[in-house]
Formats: structure tokens, sequence, C-alpha cells
């Protein structure tokens, strides 16, 4: 099990969402309030329809809650209301996503898949191709830096969207099924590639999954129906 520092990654205070109003009201979610330190690797559990993905869009600052006060990585981002008005700008320099599918780019290779996020980011073009290759060293894909998507694995694919997930050092690192689509093998080496990262950069790591063959890779588990965070094991 890891420490736990003071001050967290993530932090939430009665975060809500919901959809319409009146009789057609949905809630998405209610009064979640949630902390995730560096160096964890928490497990988001529950049905489908639950809330987990609603949930970890909004800590990507993909979604809008409704109410609620959200903080990450030192900096009060919501509170009623988003607190910062460049949300790209945020999410390239703070968080990390990861996916079901590696929703990979099928005409770049792994290389150019890694930089581009660096060259959206403005970083120029040598130092994005270092990063690129050193993400890809360090994930043990370095050698696969020229194949196309439809050439390497699905462990592989994995791994480089994981390094392009990775480009721009984030300390937030949201997977929403990482490893749904990978067998079990393959499924243990991503999330021992995750706990690896969030251990030594310092990284808080919050993945969305159904996969109980990797419950055992996570430090805590919250579990989450109808919308609220009902147990934690």
């Amino acid at each position: 099990m890891t420490t736990t520092p003071q001050s967290p990654l993530i932090e939430l205070k009665h975060i809500s969402k919901h959809y319409g109003e009146g009789e057609t009201r949905v809630d998405a979610l209610r009064d979640v309030s949630l902390e995730v330190y560096p160096g964890q690797v928490i497990g988001l559990l529950g049905p489908s329809g639950s809330g987990k993905t609603t949930l970890l869009n909004i800590i990507g600052c993909i979604v809008e809650a409704s109410s609620g006060w959200a903080k990450l990585d030192g900096d009060v981002i919501y509170d009623n209301a988003w607190m910062k008005s460049d949300l790209r700008r945020l999410r390239l320099d703070k968080v990390g996503f990861i996916f079901q599918f590696h929703n990979l780019l099928p005409f770049l290779n792994s290389m150019e898949n890694v930089s581009v996020v660096l060259d959206l980011a403005g970083v120029p073009a040598d130092r994005a191709k270092q990063r690129a290759q050193e993400l890809l060293e360090y994930l043990e894909v370095g050698h696969r830096r020229d194949a196309y998507p439809a050439h390497l694995s699905g462990g592989e694919a994995q791994r480089v969207a994981i390094a392009r997930a990775l480009a721009n050092n984030p300390r937030i690192i949201l997977a929403d099924e990482p490893t749904a689509a990978l067998d079990s093998e393959r499924a243990l080496i991503v999330m021992k590639l995750l706990r690896k990262l969030a251990v030594e950069q310092d990284a808080a790591v919050l993945a969305v999954t159904h996969d109980e063959k990797i419950y055992d890779q996570f430090d805590r588990i919250f579990h989450v129906r109808d919308g609220q965070l009902v147990t934690e094991d």
C-alpha cells in the first residue's frame, strides 16, 4: 500500500451533475466527495450508467458539474462554475487520458502519435521527438517507434497510448476501462505500468473498470451506484 502525503492531487467536494429539469431531470452524480493522493492507483467500480464515466469526465474538465467544488494538483478548477477560462490548456498541463481502445491515429506511427500531443502544446519538434522516444523506451515499446497502429499488438498499442497520455508530464492520469480489450497477461502488464508511473512520477491514477482480474492492483476501490459513492474497500 502506498503512503499518502497530506495534499491530494484530486480533491472533490459535493460534486453533483444532473441533466434536464423538473420531471425530466436525471441525476448522473449526487454529492460525490473524493480525494486521490500522489502515488495512488484508485479503482471506480459500478454498473453501466452508474455515473463512473461522468465523474471521470468532470475531473478531466470535459463535462461541467452542476454544483460542488473541485481542485486538481493544487488549483481550484471548479466552484459551482469553472474557475479556469482555458480548459484545453488545463487538460494539456494536468491530465493524461487513457481509454479502453487505444484511439491512436492510424496514419501516424508510434513516435508521431506521442509527439503530436507535444506539438499541440507548442513544444519544438526536436524536443517533442526526444520526449516521445524517452516515453516509448520507458514503456518498453521503443523498438516499435516506427510501427503504425495496425501493426502493433493490443498490449503494444495500449502502451503507446499510455506514452501519449504522459507526454506533457501530467500528475493526474484518468483511465476509462484501460484493460477491457486486453487478455489477462497484458492487462496485468498495463496495470503494473500504471502503478510504476504513479510511484515514480508521484502521479495519481483513477481508473474506471469492470475488469475483475485487475482488482488487486488498486490501492483503494470505490463503488459507484446511482450516481453516489456508496461503499469503499
